[in-house]
């Protein structure tokens, strides 16, 4: 990815100060998706890491991992299995709660979603603490697959998630990373 795309893509992500509680500075990637331009350039940035990388399924996680993992998923030809929160999807499902910040949240996969042997591509629009991360990885490693790599649009290496994530084995992308800005 060029210095322009990556630009392009940062420069087109909201920041929005004390939303949703005082101190935060939530980063909007729905600033990102209205713009045609940076959308486009960070899609693209995404398939042309992920190519001929033998990914087997790409797994978005609730709820926008989907819009960046839907489209990746359809220029690799590859399946795009969702991750959802409880409740959301109607065949038989495993779950895997995880830590919040105040309090716990839970992920479901179909059991039929993925087979033993799949590789594994996660994507998410943030990556924070890592926690959606490693219970998605969970739940793909429950049913016999393996999530090598995980891409983000945007990283806060401050939160502790890239090393998180990295500590389970799982190869990161971020396109773009915000530290205390």
């Amino acid at each position: 990815m060029t210095q322009a795309t990556s630009t392009l893509i940062k420069q087109s992500i909201a920041t929005i100060a004390d939303y949703p509680k005082p101190g935060i500075m939530f980063r909007d990637v729905t600033t990102l998706m209205a713009n045609a331009e940076a959308f486009k350039a960070t899609i693209d940035s995404f398939i042309a890491a992920y190519k001929d990388q033998g990914f087997t399924k790409i797994i978005g996680t609730e709820s926008r991992g989907f819009i960046f993992g839907a489209p990746l998923s359809y220029a690799l030809g590859v399946p795009f299995i969702p991750v959802r929160k409880p409740g959301k999807l109607p065949r038989e499902v495993i779950s895997q709660s995880y830590q919040l910040e105040y309090g716990e949240d839970t992920l479901e996969l179909h059991t039929d979603a993925i087979v033993p042997g799949d590789k594994v591509l996660l994507v998410d629009d943030l990556l924070a603490t890592g926690g959606t991360i490693e219970a998605t990885a969970k739940l793909v490693a429950k049913l016999g697959g393996n999530a090598t790599d995980a891409a983000f649009v945007v990283s806060l290496p401050e939160l502790g998630g890239e090393q998180r994530v990295a500590d389970m084995g799982i190869k990161i992308l971020k396109l773009v990373e915000f530290e205390g800005e």
